[in-house]
């Protein structure tokens, strides 16, 4: 298996790359909705979209604290 430090580093990278998209794709729903007309209901579905792109993120972020919580032990 790969050095635990460059695990930690890598799933931190990936997280980074998941809060970053999530945003990008919260803001680009954001405007494109209101462009093009969407319903409320249409910008409801992609703002809970975002919303599980950012609760996977403090699930990943609260993995790798456990992580580094048990490499110290």
């Amino acid at each position: 298996m790969a050095d635990p430090e460059q695990y930690q580093a890598r799933k931190g990278r990936l997280t980074a790359l998941v809060i970053a998209g999530t945003g990008a794709f919260w803001i680009l729903a954001t405007l494109i909705g209101a462009e093009m007309g969407w319903s409320n209901r249409t910008r409801a579905l992609f703002d809970l979209i975002a919303l599980a792109g950012f609760v996977l993120a403090i699930v990943m972020i609260y993995q790798i604290w456990r992580a580094r919580q048990n490499d110290q032990r």
